[in-house]
């Protein structure tokens, strides 16, 4: 296994399993089926609505002996309707009752939008709370309370722009550990990942096959299939193995944690197998020879609200 390793040497493993979108009754068995197979990170978020259930596997994979706590790396992110800097500890607080910890590896905050409190999501502009309500620089100093006081070992963002992290990094006393981004090889956000590497803030990758799973609201009928693409085919009978497992060692290739998502037992551990495909220049090169530049998770969602007082922007580069 391929590790990034922090300041303080924590490591984290570069391969993690994804819970977005694992739904009621089946994330609990997914999560103890990856730990089984040999995983030890576990990305979680409050906004996936499954943590307590995620817990629930946590409690029982320590009981049980397979893993120790310590053992593991547990990624969760912060809501945007708790970026007011006194909401943001409560934010954590609730993450760690309901995955039954006292404390978190990393913890993010998941897009750089917020939210009024009990907002879930955004149907008007009355909603949002703008940059001059509520500054970035404000929720991230709440973030690093949270790692003076020990509720998490590491703070980082998801789903900030280069404009965002240098926000963030003139303004805090801590700088973002880390960056979760939707990352394949129709998205390689280069600049991005480049301006992260070059500043010390790690990446990671979600997304990394397409999300053809994602909610019907988020898809559109001109949405290309990732996983289809031929060149990935190609690579896939070339090595022996799946299209996926080719996409997920395309990230880990550069140097980038990725956290497939899966709620089936022979893909949980077929995605593990991914660790152990070794990619020539020459598979690399034809990876990017592909000439597709495409997003599937847009942030429209809050953009495009009526009223919303956020831009494409605020997300996304150029």
């Amino acid at each position: 296994m391929k590790y990034i390793t922090f300041k303080n040497q924590d490591k984290m493993p570069m391969l993690g399993l994804g819970t977005w979108k694992s739904g009621p009754g089946e994330v609990y068995q997914a999560v103890l089926w990856a730990i089984e197979a040999g995983y030890r990170h576990i990305d979680c978020a409050a906004i996936y609505q499954n943590e307590k259930e995620v817990g629930d596997a946590l409690q029982k994979a320590f009981k049980e002996g397979i893993v120790k706590r310590e053992e593991l790396w547990i990624t969760s992110k912060l809501w945007n309707n708790a970026h007011e800097v006194d909401k943001v500890e409560a934010g954590i607080q609730q993450t760690l009752a309901d995955l039954q910890l006292d404390y978190l590896d990393l913890y993010l905050i998941h897009w750089p939008i917020s939210l009024k409190d009990g907002v879930t999501f955004p149907s008007s502009g009355d909603d949002f709370l703008d940059y001059k309500t509520v500054p970035l620089t404000e929720t991230w100093k709440g973030m690093e309370a949270l790692k003076e006081k020990g509720l998490t070992k590491h703070i980082g963002v998801s789903n900030f722009n280069i404009a965002k992290l240098k926000e963030i990094q003139s303004n805090g006393s801590i700088a973002p550990e880390m960056n979760q981004i939707e990352l394949h090889p129709y998205l390689p956000q280069h600049n991005l990942v480049d301006y992260c590497k070059q500043n010390g803030i790690n990446v990671t990758a979600y997304s990394p096959l397409g999300s053809a799973d994602r909610p019907k609201a988020r898809q559109k009928d001109s949405d290309p299939i990732l996983m289809e693409h031929q060149i990935f085919k190609d690579l896939a009978e070339k090595h022996t193995c799946s299209v996926a497992q080719i996409l997920i060692a395309w990230s880990l290739h550069r140097d980038i944690a990725v956290i497939p998502k899966s709620a089936n037992k022979e893909r949980i551990a077929a995605n593990l197998k991914s660790k152990d495909i070794e990619l020539s220049a020459e598979d690399l090169k034809s990876i990017a020879s592909i000439d597709s530049h495409h997003r599937y998770i847009d942030g429209t969602f809050f953009t495009e609200v009526p009223g919303s007082p956020f831009e494409q922007s605020d997300l996304w580069e150029g």
